[in-house]
Order: structure tokens, then sequence, then C-alpha cells
């Protein structure tokens, strides 16, 4: 059986050529019977298979299933047509259902094999075809909901990126079975009109040639022809019904876990009461007269019983599940928790209702797929996972203003020009837009939202011009670096650690957490990443505190000497174009100044410096950092290590994106280009 199924492609191909043969080539009756015996035979098995599928994908290759057996059932017409026409017999098949189906009457089995085509052809093919056009519209109508929502549990984490994938097929697949159904049932009605017209093709042929030919008298002609040809008729009209009905059952089977059969029995003693009616009802027919009274007497008893066995076990599954409820709650079953409504998501994203076209990609919105190349740049980028971001819309929000929260709370909003691209001013361009003054979320820069036909004219001029949709993934993306060593969590940390055992066995169970403990560590990574010092190298981390664990417990004096082990990171991370690094350095006086000034306290290591000179410190570093920015350069201080960290903590609430490494975290072998010192008395 598992060779057959193997060779399946290959028995369908020879099967479809041996349809088209039987067109032209004649058969014997005896394997005409076989033919019309597993005409019959496949269409009983297609009509139970419908009833036992819980949704019509399960069965997605009925449309194409339905062509094949139409020129099936066509090809067994012609071949008895010329059985008939050639033989005046058509095989033991076709003459039973003449003979004994229709009891040799003609007429009757002519009036019979025409209300079998009505049936067919009118109410089941008809309604069949109307219910998949229908089905196909609200399908395709219905694509982008559900697209968004597989969108929203992806970017949620609920679903992997395979579901997702699966899950879009089946939509697409959906949309595309219901479109082959409606185009298919024009086959199956084609069918039924070519069945009359063959019928009364072989009544009036074989007519013609019992007298002319054969020499038969009038009656017996049209006798013999008559019940050989209403006989063929019968014999693949009834299979072209049962297909027929299938096709009606499946297009309007709706998803469900459980077979017809089940669906049925369930659903219609649901309620017992209307069963009661029934049976009272059917008990009124039986005392009326003229009627059956014995019939409807012993229906209505058989309804009533119905209704009351059906009655008692809903009565005995309440009581169960009454009993399994108050079991459960003895046994602590887990129940809903309060708490668990303080949940809270680590990372969200709100639009208003004027944004949601960027979320849906069938309306060539790409925030989704942005959103996923984010959360991989930033792993490969930062060394860290970042967690799923949930978008939701929110109508308190101005129709194209957008929230970024990070743990619940709003960090950043906007309001974006949909139907306008962002032309940026890197910072050195003199020349102004056509269009609405704004500033770029992400870096504060001059902006100006401009119509999509002047594009090209901005980015002759230099300009940086961005999608809506970038705008808010590039302000996003830099919110997250902001705000990474918020997102490192504890499990995240023990996450990662589990990922390096992996390579790393040797190192992680002789460090972790017997000497350095998962806390420390976590610490440190903090501290990196809130520099966006990347933790990629996770072995180096683990390795370097290791080895200073034993002199020092300070995670900020641990996280120096990590940094200074990460130095060729830090020194790639810093490099411009060219290979080397613009920096402005400090006063080798100031430095011995704050040197003496670095205390230890409970915040960690920090400056303690008079006010006044605190404030001339923050104007004159204030004085690098804009000449930086004026050559589009990122703002970067070098100094000695032994005031690198106090530094950063003094100046990062004034300047938050300078950077300020050691001597010691840069490697050697990169030219330093000094583009200014800081001084607090100014040379005369």
């Amino acid at each position: 059986m598992e060779r057959i199924a193997m060779r399946s492609d290959i028995i369908l191909a020879l099967g479809v050529v041996g349809i088209i043969g039987v067109l032209v080539i004649p058969i014997p009756t005896s394997l005409l019977d076989f033919a019309l015996a597993f005409n019959i035979t496949f269409s009983l098995v297609v009509l139970m298979t419908t009833l036992y599928v819980t949704r019509p994908l399960e069965l997605s290759v009925f449309p194409g299933m339905l062509l094949v057996v139409t020129l099936m059932r066509l090809s067994l017409n012609v071949a008895s047509t010329r059985m008939i026409l050639g033989q005046a017999y058509a095989g033991e098949v076709i003459n039973s259902f003449g003979n004994f189906v229709v009891q040799g009457n003609y007429v009757v089995g002519f009036i019979v094999f025409i209300i079998l085509v009505i049936i067919q052809f009118v109410v089941i093919t008809k309604g069949a075809g109307r219910i998949s056009e229908v089905a196909a519209r609200f399908t395709l109508d219905a694509m982008p909901g559900k697209q968004m929502a597989i969108d929203a549990d992806l970017n949620a984490g609920i679903i992997t990126d395979e579901q997702a994938r699966t899950r879009r097929d089946d939509i697409a697949r959906e949309a595309d079975f219901y479109g082959a159904m409606d185009g298919a049932s024009k086959f199956v009605r084609g069918d039924a009109i070519a069945g009359i017209l063959i019928t009364l093709i072989n009544i009036i042929g074989g007519f013609v040639i019992g007298i002319a030919i054969n020499d038969l008298s009038l009656p017996e002609a049209l006798r013999t022809y008559s019940l050989l040809s209403i006989g063929d008729g019968l014999v693949t009209q009834i299979p072209a019904l049962l297909v027929s009905t299938a096709s009606g059952i499946i297009v309007t089977r709706a998803a469900s876990n459980a077979p017809m059969g089940v669906d049925l029995s369930t659903q219609l003693t649901r309620y017992p009461r209307a069963i009661f009616v029934t049976a009272l009802v059917l008990m009124i027919f039986s005392l009326l007269p003229g009627m059956p009274t014995a019939t409807f007497m012993f229906l209505g008893v058989v309804v009533g019983s119905v209704g009351y066995f059906t009655r008692s076990l809903q009565e005995r599954r309440a009581v169960e599940a009454k009993q399994a409820h108050k079991l459960a709650q003895k046994e602590g079953a887990p129940r809903e928790r309060t708490e668990d409504l303080l949940k809270i998501d680590i990372l969200g994203l709100e639009i208003g209702y004027g944004l949601i076209p960027l979320v849906d990609s069938n309306q060539g919105g790409d925030l989704l797929e942005r959103i996923t190349v984010i959360r991989k740049q930033l792993a490969g980028e930062l060394g860290i996972v970042v967690p799923a971001i949930r978008i939701r819309d929110n109508i308190q929000l101005k129709p194209n203003e957008y929230c970024i929260k990070v743990k619940g709370i709003a960090v950043a909003r906007f309001e974006l020009m949909p139907d306008h691209v962002m032309a940026i001013n890197p910072g050195y361009i003199e020349d102004r837009l056509d269009g609405f003054d704004t500033r770029d979320p992400a870096y504060g820069l001059k902006a100006t939202w401009i119509i999509p036909n002047l594009k090209e004219m901005a980015e002759a001029k230099e300009f940086t011009v961005v999608e809506p949709s970038a705008v808010i993934a590039t302000h996003l993306t830099e919110l997250i670096r902001g705000a990474a060593s918020e997102i490192l969590s504890r499990q995240d940390v023990q996450h990662l650690i589990d990922t390096l055992k992996e390579d790393y066995p040797a190192l992680v169970d002789s460090v972790i957490p017997e000497v350095v403990p998962l806390g420390t560590l976590q610490k440190v990574l903090q501290s990196l990443l809130r520099e966006r010092v990347p933790i990629r190298d996770l072995a180096t981390i683990v390795e370097t505190i290791s080895d200073y664990a034993g002199a020092t417990k300070d995670t900020d004096v641990l996280a120096e000497y990590v940094r200074m082990a990460l130095k060729r990171q830090i020194t790639e991370i810093n490099k411009d174009k060219e290979g080397k690094i613009s920096v402005f350095t400090i006063d080798p006086v100031v430095e011995q100044q704050l040197s003496e000034s670095v205390q230890s306290t409970k915040q960690g290591l920090m400056l303690v410096l008079d006010p006044a000179l605190s404030e001339t410190l923050l104007e004159k570093v204030g004085q690098q950092v804009t000449a930086f920015s004026a050559l589009g350069h990122t703002p970067l201080c070098i100094c000695s290590p032994n005031i690198r960290l106090a530094l950063k903590r003094l100046l990062e609430a004034a300047y938050p994106n300078l950077v300020v490494v050691s001597y010691n975290e840069i490697m050697p072998d990169v030219e330093l280009v000094s583009m200014g010192m800081v001084r607090l008395q100014d040379d005369n």
C-alpha cells in the first residue's frame, strides 16, 4: 500500500490518460461495467469523506478532483452511448438500472432521471457554487484582519515564524479553495446539462437505428433504446448527484473539531425542550382525522424518548462537572489570579487609527517586517534577545500619533504624516525644502515633512529621506538601544548563560554561580549596555569577571576591567569610515584635579566637585560636543581609566550621546584624531 501511495502521481496520470482514451477507443462491456461500478464507489467514498472532514482545507484537492470525476463521467457516457447505439446493449450495470431500478417503465424512468438532474442542477450545484462565491469574497475581505492578527501574535512571541508562515498559507489556501470551488461547480452544472442531452440523443438515435437498421418495430425500438438510455443516464447521474452533494457539504462546512455526524447529534440534542415540543406536535397529528395514527404516534414516542434521555444525560453531566469543579478546588487547581492582571509588556508600541495601514501588509505596510529586522539587528549588535514588541491601536492617541512604552511606561511619542516622507538634515545643509518643519524623533535633527514627489530632489541635496514606517522603526531602535540595560532581566542573563554553556561548558560550570553570582554578572552586563557596549563576547566577559572577582566585588570596577578586555569591540564601534577615531581630550591638569575628586559612594564612583567647577566643566565639554555635532561626528571624550566612569556619570545627564572611553579601551594601532581639549581656563 505504501508503494502505491508513493506512485500515486503516476497512477493519476495514467488514469487521466485512460479517461481520455475511453472517449475515442471502444471498450468491452465487462470493462464498462467495472468503470461504472468504480464511478459509483468513488463517489460514495468522496461523499462519506466529506461527512468526516472538520474544515474544508482537509480536502483541498476537492476542486481539482471534481474536474477529473466530471471528465470520467462524460467519458463513460460516450462509451455507453457507443455501445447502446452500436450493439443495443451496454453491460449488466446499465441494463439493471434500466429494468430493475425503474421496473422496466421507461416513462417513469425518464421522469425520475429528469428529477435527479433538476435536483443536482437547480438545487445542489447552484447552491454550492453560490456559497463558494460568497465564501471566497468574505475570505478575501477578512484576509487583512487575519494577517494583522497573525503578525500581532508573532511580534508578541505567541507563535513562531514557522507557525505564522503556516497560518498565512492556510488563509491564502482557503481563499484559493473557495475560488476554485466556484469555478469547478460550473463544470458540474455543465455535466448535468450534458447528461440530459446525451440521454435524449441516445433515445432519438436509438429509435432511428432500431427502426431503420435493425428492423425493430416502433414499440420495441422505443422500449429497448429508451430503457438503455435512461439506465445509462441514471447510472451516471446518481454518482454525479453524490459528488454534487459532497461539494455542497464541504463548502458549507464551518471549522469544527468533530465530524459532521457528531456535530449533528450534539447540536440538535442540545435543547431537550425543543425535542419535547416536537414530540407533542407529532402526538397531535396522530389524533387528527385521516392521519396514520400509528405512524405519528410511534414517531412521537421515539422523539419524546430521545428528549428524555438527552435531558437525563445533560443533568448527569452537569452533576459530574459540578463535582469535578469542587474536587479541583479542594486539590488547589490553578485558577486565574488577580496578580496575572499586573503583568506588563517589556516593550510596547501604541498607534493611532490613522497609522494602522503602516502595520497592515495588505495595504503596503512594512512596519512589522521592520520590527522583525530590528530585533535581529539588535541581537547581533548588542548581544541580547530583544523581547517581543506588542503593537496595539489606541483611540486615545491622535490619529497619526504613536507612543513607545518600556515596561508599561510611555517613554516617547511622536506624530507622523503618513502621506508624506521625512527629509532629515544631517546638520550641515543650508537649503530649505517646501514642507512642514519638524525634528527627527530618534536623533533630534532638523527635518521636514515633504510630499513623495520631492524625494529625489531632497536626496540630490543630500537630505536623508525616510518613510513614516522607517521613522517609527529608527525611533524604536534608538530607544531600545538606550533602554537595553533596563530590558536585560536576570532571567535573560540566565538564558544567555545557558546558551554560552552549550559552547563553553567548562567555563560556565567553574564560574557561575560559585565565583560570579548571577546578580553580579547582570549588573556588569547592564553597565556595559548602558553605554552601548556589546555583550556578544560573553565568554570574555565571564572570564574577565572571574579573574578579578577575588580582588573586588564592586560591579563598577569589574565593569571597567571588562571594558578593557573588550577594547577591540569598543575600538571597532567608534571607528569612522577611514578607520580613525576622532576624540577630544581632557587637560592633564584637569584630569589630575578630577582624579583627586573621585569618591566611592553608595551610588558608585562619583566626582565630588565644587558646583562652580562642575558648571565650568560642563560648559567646556558642551563646546566640544557642539563642535563634533556640527561636523556630523559622534562626540567622544578620551581620558585616563581612573576617572572614566565618574566623568561619564557627571556628564551623561547633560550630554547623553557623549561617549567616554579610556586610553586602555582603545587598540594601540588605531589612529586617534584629536579635535580639541577641555581646559578649565582659557589660554592667554
